[in-house]
């Protein structure tokens, strides 16, 4: 678990060096940040959607794949969210702790963390290759990203992108610790219809810092299991 433990280290790290910055950030261009650091996250997010669904053939021939799945995902999975009410589970969690130590932010910065963090295929095929080969180094690259993106964060948002590290170490020590189960099903066709959706919520994430629109992000989540459910489904259905 070495490459997860330099991750969450990494996040510590920049998050702690954000909110030093943070403090140095007048008022006047705090807003601009925001909205600066909105813009970069919609275009992460849209970038892994389409590096997700997009393939290119011989010849040069661009063909995508995985449409209406995307949308069957989003849809049962928000609709499933919303009757769990996670986001305003997951908000009123982290608002408890916001309110008790004074914390100003913390929940819209964990939560958003959290998801930026554990999103993508970078934490699933990094944390696979460190559990069966003893190889990090795919996430000691995304230690790098996660570290840059946790100072911007952290600077803009708050302290809640620090404890987000505590998700991203379980989520991701725990594919580690279990890559001998996980290795035959997350990879191909289903890894990325799974970072597709996941992507589509780091957009979401971006909308909501630009303050377009107030997106229940955390919601979406059930959306992740429906292509591995859907797989399931369609490996047990007669050919």
């Amino acid at each position: 678990m070495t490459g997860t433990i330099v991750n969450a280290a990494a996040i510590i790290a920049g998050s702690a060096a954000g909110l030093l910055a943070r403090k140095g950030i007048p008022a006047h261009l705090e807003d601009s940040v925001h909205k600066a650091t909105g813009l970069a996250v919609i275009v992460i997010g849209l970038n892994g959607v389409i590096t997700n669904m997009i393939s290119v053939g011989e010849g040069g021939t661009l063909s995508s794949s995985g449409e209406l799945l995307l949308v069957f995902s989003l849809v049962l999975g928000v609709v499933c969210g919303e009757l769990l009410r996670i986001d305003d589970r997951l908000n009123g969690l982290a608002g408890m702790v916001e309110t008790k130590f004074h914390l100003t932010g913390f929940a819209a910065s964990f939560v958003s963390g959290t998801l930026i963090y554990c999103v993508g295929a970078m934490a699933i095929i990094g944390s696979l290759n460190d559990g069966l080969k003893g190889d990090p180094s795919v996430l000691f690259v995304k230690s790098t990203l996660d570290g840059i993106t946790s100072i911007v964060l952290a600077a803009t948002m708050g302290s809640g992108v620090l404890f987000s590290s505590i998700p991203v170490f379980l989520y991701q020590g725990a594919i580690t610790l279990l890559a001998g189960l996980l290795e035959p099903v997350l990879q191909g066709v289903l890894l990325s219809q799974i970072c597709a959706v996941g992507f589509v919520l780091v957009t979401c994430i971006g909308i909501n810092f630009l303050g377009i629109a107030k997106i229940k992000t955390a919601n979406f989540l059930p959306a992740l299991l429906v292509p591995p459910i859907w797989a399931l489904i369609s490996g047990l259905l007669p050919g």
